[in-house]
């Protein structure tokens, strides 16, 4: 499939672009910070006086809190706040039932279904009134249903899109009531103080989030686009034990892959927290892997005695029996995070020989679905109970796979790494991105 000079070249490719990226945001930061605050020759000319005389005008301004602390550098002057009320006269819940029919139906997550008739069109704003989504926006352009679950704001005098920046800058979530059933109400809503400035310097705000909006949704795309093809590689590069070899090859091998039980690759990790010496409890996550258990859940559900968890070193594996949608077998994940962590002794733990099996090569292929029928054909019918898959240790230990020699291995595993460096590459642009949009819409607004 790949000779050596093509990963050569798809190397380089990832690195010239990954110099690309930081180039790229490096141009885009300089040229935000031309377009917001960095004044030009003839403005850096003026006297002392008159940047004394400004300064001082913006500092009480801002003293006074009806300015924002970050602004286009042509604007100046106070803003006005006036209620939501009078900005949106009329806001209501929706009223839209599901039907048989051509127009979309919103609830307050979205799109949820169709309807016969519709009720509303226009530009609107969508707050989820009731759930654990409440207080969360949409922005709707649409003929369409609405149903009674989600508040309607139709904007009179400011553009639905400056209310929406606004509103995430408000963070409507602090009006939210309610610990069985989370609710806002529309009187809520009407009490909200908007702060506006002119019209200009509205639509310039409007314009910059909007950018950074679809800039925030073409990288999504480009993260998601590349987790597909890092998928249909894996399982090009992998077989199930059924098979004798995949269906592509990386450089010119083409002996049969063998046949091999997991123990013989690997041992059992049974070492435990003796003394409790180590606090890092950690949980599986599918899709993060082996975690921190407090960060992942915001709090420690494991006992406070640690003695009977397992002790894992950075490089052991664990497999989680529990089972959902996207994770029909289960999830098998290795510790990368952290140099060391503590377990459950409901998950298996295992540690791979490295002179038999490419670590690298096996975190892959847990990620891929080929080893799916080796669980599958140990675990049948009437298996599953309560969330959990019913495998033993021992039946676990004597899945069956189909391994490469250790060199194939090494190359398949330095193919698919390149591509999650490429991953992880973009996933810190995206990153970037949310930081960058989260600080504009803190310091943007008053």
């Amino acid at each position: 499939m790949t000779n050596n000079n093509d990963k050569k070249v798809l190397k380089s490719s990832v690195e010239r672009e990954q110099s690309e990226s930081v180039s790229s945001a490096g141009c885009e930061k300089i040229k935000g910070s031309k377009n917001l605050n960095v004044p030009a020759k003839r403005e850096q000319n003026d006297t002392c006086i008159s940047s004394a005389e400004r300064e001082e005008q913006v500092t009480e301004a801002q003293s006074k809190g009806n300015v924002p602390a970050l602004r286009f550098p042509e604007f100046s002057g106070e803003w006005n706040f006036e209620l939501l009320d009078t900005i949106a006269p009329n806001i209501t819940s929706g009223k839209s039932k599901p039907s048989l029919g051509e127009y979309n139906l919103y609830g307050s997550t979205g799109i949820i279904g169709k309807t016969a008739t519709a009720d509303y069109s226009g530009n609107m704003l969508l707050v989820a009134r009731v759930g654990a989504n409440a207080g969360s926006l949409q922005l709707v352009n649409d003929n369409c249903g609405i149903t009674d679950n989600t508040l309607i704001i139709k904007p009179c005098k400011l553009s639905s899109h400056y209310l929406y920046f606004y509103l995430q800058h408000y963070n409507l979530n602090r009006l939210v009531f309610g610990s069985g059933q989370p609710l806002i109400t529309a009187g809520m809503l009407k009490t909200v103080r908007i702060p506006f400035g002119n019209q200009l310097e509205q639509r310039k705000i409007e314009r910059l989030l909007l950018l950074i909006d679809m800039r925030i949704s073409t990288q999504n795309k480009i993260i998601e686009d590349l987790k597909k093809l890092k998928s249909a590689i894996a399982e090009a590069l992998f077989c199930t034990p059924k098979e004798s070899m995949p269906a592509k090859r990386v450089s010119t091998y083409s002996k049969e892959w063998k046949l091999i039980k997991l123990s013989d690759i690997s041992q059992r990790v049974q070492t435990k927290n003796t003394g409790s010496k180590c606090r890092q409890v950690l949980t599986i996550a599918a899709q993060h892997g082996l975690v921190n258990q407090e960060d992942f859940f915001n709090k420690i559900v494991a006992s406070e005695n640690l003695e009977g968890y397992y002790l894992l070193r950075k490089g052991d594996f664990a497999y989680n029996k529990s089972y959902s949608g996207d994770y029909a077998w289960g999830a098998v994940k290795r510790l990368d995070r952290y140099e060391q962590g503590v377990l459950s002794p409901l998950y298996i733990c295992f540690r791979p020989d490295t002179a038999k099996v490419d670590a690298d090569y096996l975190a892959h292929y847990f990620e891929s679905k080929k080893w799916h029928k080796g669980i599958a054909d140990i675990a049948g019918e009437g298996t599953r109970n309560h969330g959990l898959l019913n495998i033993s240790v021992i039946d676990f230990f004597n899945t069956i796979h189909r391994i490469p020699d250790l060199d194939e291995q090494k190359n398949i595993a330095q193919v698919l790494n390149l591509l999650t460096f490429k991953l992880s590459c973009e996933q810190r642009v995206m990153q970037s991105l949310t930081m960058q949009r989260s600080y504009l819409l803190q310091k943007m607004f008053i």
